[in-house]
C-alpha cells in the first residue's frame, strides 16, 4: 500500500484557499446588509466620534487575539486615530488607568468567553465608554455585554487539525484593517497627514522635506562669472567637487549653468576650449526651483527635463543653492 507523498506547497496552498474562502464569506456577509453591516457602520460612527472628541480607541484581547489587537492598534494610531493596547491580564491591577471617559473599547476574542475579558468588561461599566466586541460567537458573554458586536464566525480554521487560530485571526485582522481604513477615509485623513505620522518613511520625506533642506548652499556651489575662462570654471568645479558651475551676473542674478556634460560636448568640437570665456557656452535660463518648494518637486523636474542639476533661486532670481541628483539618493527620496 503506497503512502501519499507530502508536498509542502500543496499544504501551503490549502492554507491560502481556506483563509481566502473565509474572508470572502465575511465580505459577503458585510455586503448582504444585515446585522454585521449595521454593526460595522455603528462601530465606525462610535470610533469616529471618540477620536473627534479627543478620545481614543482602547484595544483589548487575549492570546492570539491580543497579538491581532496590537497590530490593529498600531494601524489606527499610524493613520491618525489614537489607540492604545490594554493588557487584559493586568487590567484589574492598575492598567485600567489608560481608559478615560469618552473612549471606545475594542474587545477581541474569537470565543467571546475569555476569562480575562469576561472579568474586564464589568469593570469598564464604571467608565463612560462604548464597547465594540469582535467575536465569533454572538451568544457569548463578551458579545452580549457590548454596545456593538461584530461577528467574525468562521467555518474552518486553516490548521489541518482545525485547532490553531488561523482563519479566525485572519478574519479578525482584516475586519480591524477595514475599520481603520474606513475610519481614515471618513475623517478625511490625507497623504500629508500620513506623512506627518511617518516622517522617517519615503512618503514622509517626500511630502515634508523642503528644497532648502536638501540643497547644497553657496559654500558648496561652484559659483563663477560669465567672463571667466572654461579652465578657471573647471578648476572651481573640481574644488567644490561639483558636476555643474553656476554663473552669476554682477547684480547677483543667475546668468546660466555650465556642466561637465557641456564641457565634454564642446571639447569634441574645440580642443582649445579651456581658454575660451564660459559666458557664450552657458545654458541660459536653466530650469530652477524655489527654496520653499517640496523636495519631491525636484525629483519630478529632474526626470521631466532629463537633467542632473537644479539651481535653487530666490524670488529675485539669484541663486541660493543647487540640488544634484545624488542628493536625492542621499536623502532617500529615490
Amino acid at each position: 500500500m503506497s503512502r501519499t507523498v507530502f508536498d509542502p506547497l500543496d499544504a501551503a496552498c490549502r492554507v491560502f484557499a481556506v483563509e481566502i474562502a473565509e474572508l470572502r464569506a465575511l465580505e459577503d456577509r458585510l455586503k448582504a446588509g444585515g446585522a454585521l453591516a449595521e454593526a460595522f457602520r455603528t462601530a465606525v460612527d462610535l470610533m469616529r466620534a471618540a477620536v473627534e472628541n479627543r478620545g481614543k480607541i482602547v484595544v483589548c484581547g487575549v492570546g492570539k487575539s491580543g497579538h491581532i489587537g496590537e497590530k490593529i492598534a498600531a494601524t489606527l494610531t499610524s493613520t491618525g486615530s489614537p489607540a492604545v493596547v490594554l493588557n487584559s491580564l493586568n487590567a484589574l491591577h492598575g492598567d485600567l488607568g489608560v481608559v478615560s471617559d469618552g473612549d471606545v473599547v475594542l474587545a477581541l476574542s474569537h470565543s467571546g468567553e475569555s476569562d480575562e475579558l469576561v472579568n474586564v468588561l464589568p469593570a469598564l461599566e464604571r467608565f463612560d465608554v462604548r464597547v465594540i466586541s469582535v467575536t465569533g460567537n454572538p451568544q457569548s458573554f463578551v458579545a452580549s455585554n457590548s454596545h456593538v458586536h461584530l461577528e467574525v464566525r468562521i467555518a474552518q480554521e486553516a490548521c489541518p487539525l482545525n485547532l490553531a487560530p488561523t482563519s479566525s485571526t485572519t478574519a479578525m485582522l482584516v475586519l480591524g484593517d477595514a475599520l481603520a481604513m474606513v475610519l481614515l477615509e471618513a475623517r478625511g485623513f490625507s497623504r500629508e497627514d500620513f506623512a506627518r505620522f511617518h516622517p522617517g518613511g519615503r512618503l514622509g520625506r517626500s511630502l515634508l522635506l523642503k528644497v532648502r533642506q536638501i540643497m547644497r548652499g553657496p559654500d558648496q556651489m561652484a559659483l563663477v562669472r560669465p567672463g571667466q575662462t572654461v579652465r578657471e570654471v573647471l578648476r572651481t568645479m573640481n574644488l567644490r567637487r561639483a558636476g555643474a558651475a553656476v554663473a552669476v551676473e554682477d547684480s547677483g542674478r543667475l546668468a546660466g549653468i555650465f556642466t561637465h556634460g557641456d564641457f565634454a560636448r564642446h571639447y569634441e568640437q574645440d580642443a582649445g576650449i579651456g581658454d575660451r570665456q564660459v559666458g557664450p557656452l552657458l545654458t541660459r535660463n536653466p530650469v530652477t526651483v524655489g527654496a520653499e518648494k517640496l523636495a519631491v518637486e525636484v525629483l519630478h523636474l529632474l526626470k521631466e527635463h532629463r537633467i542632473d542639476d537644479l539651481v535653487v533661486v530666490d524670488e529675485a532670481g539669484s541663486p541660493l543653492g543647487i540640488v544634484d541628483s545624488q542628493d536625492l539618493a542621499r536623502h532617500r527620496l529615490l
